[in-house]
């Protein structure tokens, strides 16, 4: 195999989003997964593209005007998986931020995000707070702030579209291989050793730079370069609990301040459910083995509750958690809130020269962050590279516009118009080539659960086009059926049955891959209380 220019290790927002620019840029580009794409912190997020509204306490005004630009930048060129999205901040008469602060705060945000595409901010007296929004809690609100920022739904989808366009530029992209070992040869980088976690195959991939973007498992990648690295990460823990919509709930999120300790904590209308978080704790855990605890979930119950009197959420409520942990940069005894979200790159010169970490760093910016890293190793490295175009190629799915793209399905007669909305909301412009499918097996237009809208046609076009190997690749981070209410159980059984009969799974590589899901989705639900 001809050596690479970059290797990339990490298949989050950031690694997929570096390999993607890298590839555009002309270089040999080569990205490794330990798992699947997206497979950790970045979708254990808030699923939030936002311009960080809070930062602007802390005086981070720069990263803000950063993931503003970035926000415009994601909601042009991933229309069909980020959209605009109102949140309200209520505030009350015992709120650590009165009206005049929080109104200040979203002028100047405003004022950060000249060139938007989203409407500006509004303030609401208590009257127009309670109309829009009936469920808050009216006791001492004194008013409220409307202001935008975005969502991603399937955040999942956003790193798989990454590493398509860098495939379709020309990068080699490896998941399930796990690197063992960094090369060196007097300082400097050679490759790295990897191991296939599905086959156990050992071998070799030659590079003259690598970027280690493997998120929490950063300090990991380090261990293995046969130096005396520092450790660079002080990571936190995050955790969200998701729920059926209840009485007061609307389309405009929430932006609240909890009571019991006056963080904030979003309470946002998600994938036809509700999504509350998150939590901020500091985490050395390994972040494969995390779950939510009692007091995190009922934390965030409790807080709901007091935000929306009348919700009725009960510990029985929670459909399932999530929590990942946010690999930040190490910062002695600051309060967590105030550890900055900017990202930091760090290159190894002295001890692995060519090797260059990624510490922290946003959903948001991850574009940005790529420029600048490729930026940094092509200079380093006296690459020959083309000048970034990120921002302004749209992503694979992002090419052609909603009406355009229904109007074709419509042509499929296998596809039943109820899932035409999934297959935008999922794939965008590349959703008429899932929908060809059905062209010669009509069988494949069947959906696979009664909640998600996903088709047969999905599970083929995961495993051939978008780099799926498991189950649990298919329907956690390609159709996103894994998703709903049930963790995507009710679609397993349609799922395999199109595996079978189109992908050549046998009898036991599907009683395999049924019970690896049951035991991948495990850690989301909810344990038995002792």
């Amino acid at each position: 195999m001809s050596p690479f220019d970059v290797i990339v290790v990490g298949g989050g927002i950031n690694g997929a989003g570096i390999a993607r620019d890298a590839a555009l840029r002309g270089l040999r580009t080569c990205l490794l997964e330990q798992g699947d794409l997206c497979n950790s912190t970045t979708r254990w997020s808030s699923r939030l593209i936002h311009g960080g509204l809070r930062y602007l306490e802390f005086g981070e005004l720069g990263l803000v005007h950063e993931s503003l630009q970035e926000r415009e930048n994601l909601l042009r060129n991933a229309p069909h998986l980020v959209r605009p999205l109102p949140l309200m901040i209520p505030v009350y008469e015992n709120s650590r931020r009165g009206m005049k602060t929080v109104d200040f705060g979203l002028y100047v945000y405003d004022l950060l995000s000249i060139g938007r595409s989203v409407p500006g901010h509004r303030r609401l007296s208590r009257e127009e707070a309670l109309e829009e929004m009936p469920g808050l809690l009216a006791e001492g609100l004194i008013g409220a702030v409307v202001y935008y920022d975005a969502q991603v739904t399937y955040v999942e989808r956003l790193v798989v579209e990454n590493a398509l366009g860098a495939a379709l530029a020309g990068a080699r992209i490896e998941t399930h291989t796990v690197v063992e070992k960094v090369l060196l040869e007097r300082n400097h980088v050679t490759g790295v050793e990897v191991r296939n976690t599905r086959t156990g195959e050992r071998s070799t991939r030659h590079g003259t730079a690598i970027v280690n973007a493997a998120g929490p498992w950063v300090d990991r990648i380090l261990a293995v370069a046969g130096r005396p690295l520092p450790r660079f990460l002080g990571p936190t823990k995050g955790t969200h609990i998701v729920v059926r919509p209840f009485p007061g709930a609307t389309a405009t999120a929430c932006y609240a301040e909890a009571r019991s300790d006056g963080r904030p904590f979003f309470i946002l209308p998600w994938n036809d459910l509700v999504l509350i978080g998150t939590t901020d704790t500091r985490c050395d855990d390994d972040p494969a083995t995390l779950r939510a605890t009692e007091a995190e979930i009922g934390y965030l119950l409790d807080e709901t509750r007091k935000t929306f009197p009348a919700c009725g959420l009960t510990r029985e409520s929670v459909l399932y958690t999530y929590c990942g942990v946010r690999p930040l940069p190490r910062q002695g005894l600051k309060e967590t809130a105030a550890i900055t979200r900017r990202h930091l790159i760090r290159h190894h010169g002295r001890s692995a020269r060519g090797l260059s970490s990624i510490i922290g760093g946003k959903i948001t910016t991850y574009r940005h962050l790529a420029e600048e890293v490729l930026d940094q190793v092509a200079s380093r490295q006296r690459l020959t590279a083309r000048s970034c175009t990120t921002a302004e190629i749209p992503l694979p799915g992002g090419e052609a516009g909603r009406d355009e793209v229904l109007k074709e399905l419509a042509t499929f007669t296998a596809v039943p118009g109820a899932s035409h909305e999934h297959l935008y909301a999922v794939y965008g412009s590349r959703a008429p080539l899932v929908a060809a499918l059905t062209r010669a097996a009509p069988e494949l237009g069947q959906p696979l659960c009664a909640s998600s809208g996903a088709l047969g046609a999905e599970v083929v076009f995961a495993v051939q086009a978008e780099f799926a190997v498991t189950l649990g690749d298919i329907l956690l981070r390609r159709c996103m059926a894994g998703l709903g209410p049930d963790l995507g159980r009710g679609a397993i059984a349609a799922a395999l049955s199109v595996a079978a009969r189109h992908l050549g799974w046998d009898d036991g590589r599907c009683r395999a891959e049924a019970a690896a899901y049951l035991a991948e989705i495990e850690p989301l639900r909810l344990l038995t209380p002792s």
